[in-house]
């Protein structure tokens, strides 16, 4: 096997484990293990842990991208694509809690133990869909898209790490964890637009 293949194979085993099993499984050697490999093998290509679970992490940062281009492609005003890409995130949130939880861990974005390790850092894979967000947020008109765009989105991840701990669903009854969450998420995410862009003109 050469180098690329068993390379993808160690983050592909990664990326099952942490859908399947959260952070907690992500250990050197059990990816390893399940890789089929001996538990000095991911040190050929990633020279520490950290370094790994990184590029499991940036899998999830892409696969978030893509749901970004598709949730808003068919929306025709900064607004819509704004909502859509606010909905997409918390959904990402809750459906992958697990490379979630992964991809903002404050370690990993801040690099430390990736160096040496090939391709961006994690902190790098966020720029981008940020980027995003601050230019939808420019068209809607805020006065300082940036910081807008960057209390928008710490709103959102807020709702998605209490919605995800049970906290929202508790102080909202019982029925917003069941049939009911896409439309109870969908009201929160409408409460920080207006919030943050102000009421929706139309």
């Amino acid at each position: 096997m050469n180098e690329g293949p068993l390379r993808e194979r160690l983050i592909d085993v990664g990326v099952e484990m942490v859908t399947a099993e959260g952070t907690a499984a992500l250990g050197l050697r059990e990816i390893a293990r399940r890789a089929g490999v001996s538990h000095g093998a991911p040190r050929r290509y990633f020279p520490t842990h950290q370094a790994l679970l990184s590029a499991i992490a940036r899998r999830g940062f892409a696969d978030l991208g893509a749901r970004f281009t598709v949730a808003g492609a068919g929306e025709a005003s900064p607004r819509e694509r704004v909502r859509a890409l606010a909905t997409a995130y918390v959904a990402y949130a809750l459906e992958q809690r697990g490379m979630f939880e992964l991809m903002f861990r404050h370690d990993l974005l801040d690099s430390t133990g990736q160096e040496g390790s090939d391709g961006p850092r994690l902190r790098e894979s966020t720029r981008p869909l940020f980027a995003m967000l601050v230019g939808l947020v420019s068209r809607c008109g805020a006065a300082d898209p940036e910081v807008t765009a960057a209390a928008l989105w710490a709103n959102l991840h807020g709702v998605a790490q209490l919605w995800g701990a049970g906290s929202l669903p508790l102080a909202l009854g019982d029925s917003a964890d069941g049939p009911d969450r896409g439309a109870y998420v969908a009201r929160l995410v409408g409460a920080a637009l207006d919030a943050h862009l102000g009421a929706d003109p139309s």
